[in-house]
């Protein structure tokens, strides 16, 4: 049987990565807010799509709904979708300040919420937070980033030791620098040339896909050589 996978902010960078990756051996459902764009990505790698939005619970509620409808189950969500910020705390917008605490932090909590009782139902579950060493370390110019990610680090700690009774693992992955277009985007130019492809991140949740469901996972940590 096909495992089915939720990737939020699948529409590009990391998340088509994943995806396309994942495309062969599993159904893999990508989610973004950009219906055009997802339809897009999803068209070029194959693979499903639901609009949804990680900041409303109310549309992860019903785009996970319309998946178990569809495929009768919920096997893995990757939160990926992810916002940069960068600059002095008081340079910081607030409604930029307000996006990435959003998107960073809250959409993992939301979408977690949202796939768990179908998870808890099957008695297992893999949910995978894409990371970064963002909630690792600390660098000054990047308090909102810095904030937003440590406070998944702590949730996914605190959810393994929750969710482990019912067969569901959690685990998160640290990648360093992506060479995605997350900078471009935001009008940050940056040296690429030592950044991580996206391709190897995309291995590890394979891996974990593949690793027997009672195993408990460490977080995993992955940079360049340069980085």
């Amino acid at each position: 049987m096909r495992k089915v996978i939720l990737i939020s902010g699948g529409s590009d960078g990391l998340g088509k990565s994943i995806a396309g990756y994942l495309a062969n051996d599993c159904q893999v459902v990508i989610l973004s807010p950009t219906e055009s764009k997802l339809k897009k990505a999803a068209r070029e790698i194959g693979v499903d799509f639901v609009v949804a939005d990680v900041r409303n619970y109310k549309s992860l509620e019903k785009a996970v709904e319309r998946v178990i409808l569809k495929y009768n189950r919920v096997d893995c969500l990757v939160n990926n979708a992810g916002l940069w910020i960068q600059g002095e705390l008081d340079d910081n917008k607030a409604e930029d300040i307000k996006d990435v605490i959003e998107v960073n932090n809250l959409g993992v909590v939301l979408f977690s919420k949202a796939v768990i009782p179908q998870m808890k139902k099957q008695k297992r579950g893999l949910i995978v937070n894409i990371i970064s060493q963002g909630g690792l370390y600390a660098k000054p110019e990047r308090a909102v980033y810095s904030a937003a990610k440590w406070g998944v680090t702590g949730f996914t700690k605190s959810l393994q030791g929750e969710l482990a009774k019912y067969g569901i693992s959690v685990t998160g992955i640290y990648p360093g620098k992506l060479n995605t277009k997350m900078f471009e985007k935001m009008g940050i130019e940056k040296d690429m040339s030592d950044a991580l492809a996206p391709r190897e991140v995309a291995r590890i949740v394979k891996f974990l896909l593949e690793t027997d469901s009672k195993v408990i996972f460490p977080e995993i940590g992955i940079k360049s050589l340069n980085n």
